[in-house]
């Protein structure tokens, strides 16, 4: 059963990035490039998203479980290295060239686009050498 209810979550947080345009690449460059032709209209999403996270992580550390009584652990670490930097300078880098995050380009596979497949595809060549490099 918690299958079902995780597979219509997912569902509906795709339809609400696509709803949001977050996969829209052009329209994520448009919010990251700044200056006279910046596209502000993503900051409503984003401000949203960190509201509806501040409540959910505030119930989760009250109750250590999720609405389905599952464990949920939010991590213990809070101290700032370079591996967490260069993850994030990375991370942005590409959000930025490409206009696609991880979540947002699974969901634009449903468009049948080949530089999203492309960057997908990349994506995954990418963490699994980032998983041969931790061993």
């Amino acid at each position: 059963m918690s299958a079902i209810i995780a597979l219509l979550v997912g569902i509906i947080f795709g339809v609400g990035l696509i709803i949001a345009q977050m996969t829209n690449p052009s329209k994520i460059i448009g919010f990251l490039t700044f200056g006279q032709n910046w596209d502000s209209s993503l900051l409503f999403v984003m401000a949203s998203a960190v509201f509806f996270s501040f409540f959910a992580f505030n119930f989760i550390k009250q109750n250590n479980k999720t609405l389905l009584n599952l464990d949920f652990e939010i991590p213990k670490r809070t101290d700032i290295n370079l591996p967490l930097i260069a993850g994030a300078a990375l991370f942005g880098t590409g959000w930025g060239m490409v206009g696609l995050c991880p979540a947002p380009a699974i969901v634009s596979l449903v468009f049948g686009n080949s530089q999203t497949l492309l960057f997908v595809i990349s994506m995954l060549v990418g963490m699994y050498l980032f998983k041969l490099t931790k061993k």
